[in-house]
């Protein structure tokens, strides 16, 4: 088997590797996804998935919609892409069992959508940066690497943005309305738990699903003690990187980059700083 791996090697380009790399740490992207951020032309990135597909680097489903139709594809790692990440990674290697039983328990997923809607908002910061070269996003963490790295919050993902020499932080809690907005409300003290510890004051991006519920939370976010932590939101039909964000407080809508950010200090449970005290992204 493992001679079988390297065979495939030379038919794995830097854009396959890319590609790999983000479906091993974000789980799943669409067809679309994948073609915003990685390919030119739909037919060649459609192309290009069905070389992967075949090669079991990739794995792919879709369900019927209820209103007819289907879903676009949805593509996640196949045996081969998890046995090629193991080996960058120097991770243990799954069996093919495992593998497929990881696509299952993903494609069953009830919190599927949300992690769509997740991957979505950085998709469209992704694509935002193709088409603006003063733009990039440096960083993009999923739910379990934020967690691991900012032991004391579970943000749905982090990330950091930059555009016209400025870099600016961010923790992302993305909203599909199943959960109460009060609750929403609470996760905020875990923010503020970190900034007390010396970690990053970064804005919390609350990315909702309409503009009622929007004003929902505001109105919610005023009846609050003062927030240690900046929070502002936007609503899931506009492009993240536009001033589309409304802090708390705050009537004018602004750009993410002219969101107030803060790295914290170079302290040994901040992951934006090496052991030298660099910042490092």
């Amino acid at each position: 088997m493992a001679s079988s791996l390297l065979s495939l090697y030379p038919r794995i380009t830097i854009r396959d590797r890319t590609l790999l790399q983000l479906l091993d740490e974000h789980q799943v992207l669409t067809t679309g996804q994948i073609h915003r951020m990685l390919f030119r032309a739909r037919r060649t990135c459609e192309l290009r998935l069905r070389v992967l597909a075949d090669l079991d680097l990739l794995e792919r489903f879709r369900f019927f919609r209820d209103g007819g139709g289907t879903q676009p594809w949805h593509w996640t790692l196949g045996y081969n892409g998890r046995r090629f990440q193991a080996s960058v990674h120097r991770r243990p290697e799954l069996t093919p069992r495992a593998s497929d039983q990881l696509v299952q328990r993903l494609s069953t997923n009830p919190h599927l959508n949300h992690l769509l809607v997740v991957n979505e908002f950085f998709v469209r910061l992704q694509a935002y940066s193709r088409r603006h070269p003063e733009a990039r996003l440096d960083r993009w963490w999923s739910e379990t690497t934020t967690s691991n790295q900012f032991r004391a919050v579970t943000a749905d993902g982090h990330g950091l943005w930059s555009e016209a020499g400025m870099t600016a932080g961010f923790f992302l809690e993305a909203d599909t309305g199943t959960e109460a907005l009060g609750r929403v409300i609470a996760k905020l003290d875990r923010y503020a738990a970190l900034v007390r510890d010396g970690g990053p004051r970064y804005p919390v991006l609350i990315w909702l699903g309409s503009e009622q519920r929007e004003d929902h939370l505001h109105r919610l976010l005023r009846d609050e003690q003062p927030v240690i932590t900046p929070v502002a939101t936007a609503t899931q039909n506009h492009e993240p990187a536009d001033p589309v964000w409304l802090p708390a407080g705050e009537i004018h809508r602004v750009r993410l980059i002219e969101l107030p950010s803060d790295h914290g200090a170079p302290t040994a449970a901040n992951p934006n700083y090496g052991d030298d005290g660099s910042f490092q992204l």
